[in-house]
């Protein structure tokens, strides 16, 4: 009578030894020992929970980052004008106010108001509170007599024979922006201004 010998660790024949699952390579525990490298789905998602911490910070912060660095912006400006020579458009601003005054105050008068102008506007929408509506009053009516001087000094402001404006003319043109950010930062004013007199009427 013959005898067969088995092997327990072969498989059988026509059959194929039993891979492991794919999720169990994946877990945590399965893997490298300590000091392992994180998947990179663990890598994506830690990267995109930090961004959406920023842009939650930032969008609660919104409006006193957009107050706060126009206010910077202004105070600089301000402050150069303080300085014979070492604001770029401090003759244009001279030149403007001159012609809206018709030429009856002194330039060093007129650039030393402007100065101080600007330097006031800009700390008023830094600190905010009680100075940021005179600040921003102040702030609008200042760009007005900005872009008047894409008017009164038309030589200065526009390319002869072009409707490009010069490298002075850009200068004035792109405070839209700023515009732009001061009415977003007025309006958030207004609502907070009209949202706290609803609540004193209704506790009242």
């Amino acid at each position: 009578m013959r005898s067969y010998t088995a092997e327990p660790n072969l498989p059988s024949p026509g059959r194929t030894p039993h891979a492991p699952p794919q999720a169990a390579l994946h877990r945590p525990g399965v893997g490298p020992g300590p000091g392992r490298e994180r998947t990179p789905i663990t890598a994506a998602a830690t990267g995109a929970r930090a961004l959406q911490r920023l842009a939650d910070h930032v969008n609660t912060h919104a409006h006193a980052l957009l107050r706060m660095t126009v206010g910077l912006v202004f105070v600089g400006f301000g402050v150069l004008k303080l300085f014979p020579s070492a604001s770029p458009a401090e003759q244009l601003a001279v030149d403007a106010a001159t012609k809206m005054t018709l030429g009856l105050v002194p330039e060093t008068v007129l650039l030393l108001s402007l100065a101080a102008l600007e330097t006031a506007i800009g700390i008023g929408l830094i600190i905010g509170r009680r100075l940021l509506l005179p600040a921003l009053i102040a702030f609008f009516l200042h760009m007005g007599g900005v872009f008047s001087t894409l008017l009164l000094l038309p030589d200065a402001m526009w390319q002869p024979h072009s409707p490009a404006p010069t490298m002075e003319g850009q200068y004035v043109v792109k405070n839209v922006v700023l515009v732009a950010v001061c009415l977003v930062v007025a309006a958030h004013e207004w609502s907070g201004r009209t949202a706290r007199e609803a609540g004193r009427e209704g506790a009242g």
